[in-house]
C-alpha cells in the first residue's frame, strides 16, 4: 500500500498541529513509545515528528514527502520546494511571525546602514547574511543558540534579529525595533516529485482541503432559532451568513427553523438583536470543519 511521508513539526507548532489535525479527521498519538514517529488513524499517511527547522531540507531531500513549517525556515535553507499553501493556526494569534532587527533602546544605531562592521546574533543566519549582502553592509552574523535578546543586552552583540509577533517581550528587554526584514506563517510545503506523483498530490490536497476547513471552522459557529413567518426577512437581513440561511417549515406552525453559519466574535452582539427582531430557541453550537 502506497504511503504518504509527513511531516509535523516539533515544538512550539507540534499540539496545535496535532490539535488540528484531529478537527479534522486525523488523531496523531504521540503516547505511543515512538514520539517521533506518531501512529495516526489513517493508513495512508506515515507520520514523523522534526523540527521545523530542519522541515523544508528533509522534504526537498524527499526523506518527506510533505510537512509544515515557516516560510522562514524555507527561506532560510534556500529550499526547492512546493509550498502548497498558507496556513494560520489561532483563533486568538492570527498574525504572522516578523523577524526583526532590534537594538538597545539607547543605542545609536537607527538604520541598516549604521550596522556597518557591526555584529548581529540570530538564529536565522543564512538569510541574514544575504539580507544585508544585498543591502551591500559589511556585518558579522554569529548564530544564536537562544536567549537571543541577552546577547544584544550583555554587550555579546550589537544588534539581533528575531521574531516577534506584538515586539512586546523586545521592549521589554529594553530593546527597539529599527527594521523589519520578513514576515512569516506556516505552510504545508512538499517535495516536487513526491507532488508529480498523482496519488501522492491528491493526498496532500486532500489534507489542505480539511485542515483549511478546520481553520476557517475555529472562527465560526452555527445558529439555529426558531422564527414567526411575519418576521422571517427582518431576521435574515440581520445574519451576515457565509450564503443564505437555511429555512424550514416547522409542522403546523406559522413558524420556520432558521440555520446559519456565522463569524464568532459578531455572536455576542447579534443575539440580542435576533431576539428583539421576534427569534426564539437560539442555539449556537461549535463547528469542526467549515468548507
Amino acid at each position: 500500500m502506497k504511503k504518504l511521508k509527513f511531516g509535523i513539526p516539533k515544538g512550539s507548532l507540534q499540539q496545535a498541529t496535532i490539535s488540528l489535525f484531529e478537527k479534522s479527521g486525523w488523531k496523531i498519538n504521540v503516547n505511543n513509545g515512538r514520539s517521533y514517529f506518531p501512529d495516526i488513524n489513517d493508513d495512508a499517511i506515515e507520520c514523523t515528528i522534526c523540527r521545523a527547522q530542519e522541515m523544508s531540507r528533509y522534504v526537498e531531500s524527499g526523506t518527506i514527502d510533505a510537512g509544515l513549517t515557516g516560510r522562514d525556515w524555507i527561506e532560510e535553507n534556500e529550499s526547492d520546494v512546493v509550498v502548497v499553501d498558507d496556513l494560520v493556526y489561532s483563533k486568538v494569534s492570527q498574525k504572522p511571525a516578523r523577524w526583526v532587527l532590534a537594538v538597545p533602546a539607547d543605542s545609536p544605531i537607527k538604520e541598516l546602514e549604521d550596522l556597518q562592521g557591526k555584529k548581529i546574533s540570530t538564529e536565522l543566519t543564512d538569510f541574514t547574511r544575504r539580507y544585508f549582502k544585498e543591502k551591500g553592509i559589511e556585518v558579522q552574523v554569529e548564530f544564536s543558540w537562544g536567549a537571543t535578546e541577552a546577547k544584544v543586552v550583555s554587550g555579546l552583540a550589537d544588534a539581533i534579529v528575531e521574531v516577534t509577533e506584538t515586539g512586546s517581550t523586545l521592549k521589554a528587554h529594553g530593546l527597539k525595533i529599527i527594521h523589519e526584514l520578513m514576515t512569516s506563517n506556516t505552510q504545508l510545503i512538499a517535495n516536487k516529485e513526491a507532488y508529480k506523483d498523482s496519488w501522492k498530490k491528491e493526498k496532500i490536497d486532500q489534507i489542505i482541503l480539511l485542515l483549511k476547513g478546520a481553520l476557517r471552522a475555529e472562527n465560526m459557529v452555527g445558529l439555529k432559532m426558531n422564527v414567526p413567518q411575519d418576521k422571517l426577512d427582518v431576521v435574515v437581513k440581520l445574519l451576515p451568513s457565509l450564503n443564505a440561511p437555511t429555512v424550514a417549515n416547522l409542522y403546523n406552525s406559522e413558524w420556520v427553523s432558521v440555520e446559519s453559519v456565522v463569524e464568532e466574535k459578531v455572536v455576542r452582539e447579534l443575539i440580542p438583536r435576533l431576539i428583539q427582531a421576534g427569534a426564539e430557541g437560539i442555539i449556537e453550537y461549535p463547528l469542526n470543519k467549515v468548507i
